[in-house]
């Protein structure tokens, strides 16, 4: 049986919010954010040299994001700014969702870890990709050590 996109291509961590996602093995992290109601988020993007947040700091790399509705009724709209640490999502329903992308190589020297922090009610879930070494989903690492 072939293996399956889970462990090839990508890991996940569904419940991100605020969490640390290590990205040594890693390409970079895709964030998939969510609030429903239109009633906008700011998400928050930060670094840290470890799972503890050492040298925590803001990660001001944000330079696009993509937004809609979040339901598959509408194509990705591609948003742009000025290199930033957060988006803001506006209080419509076509930005309800957001997903902003984070290269590893974009992260300071001696950091590895990022997170991507809702001041909302908003989801967000982490997708690495570009995985360094290709696993069954039961071997894959714990993406927060």
């Amino acid at each position: 049986m072939a293996q399956k996109a889970l462990g090839r291509l990508f890991n996940t961590a569904p419940a991100a919010d605020g969490k640390w996602i290590n990205l040594k093995a890693a390409g970079g992290v895709a964030f998939l954010c969510y609030l429903a109601g239109a009633v906008g988020d700011t998400y928050t993007l930060q670094e840290a040299r470890d799972a503890a947040g050492t040298g925590a700091q803001n990660l001001p790399v944000l330079t696009e994001y993509h937004t809609s509705t979040g339901d598959g009724s509408d194509a990705w709209t591609r948003r742009t700014q000025a290199a930033g640490a957060t988006v803001v999502t506006a209080a419509a329903a076509t930005q309800n969702a957001m997903v902003c992308e984070v290269e590893a190589t974009s992260l300071s020297d001696g950091y590895k870890f990022v997170r991507l922090s809702s001041t909302g009610a908003g989801t967000v879930n982490a997708v690495t990709r570009d995985l360094v070494a290709q696993r069954a989903p039961a071997n894959l690492p714990a993406m927060g050590v």
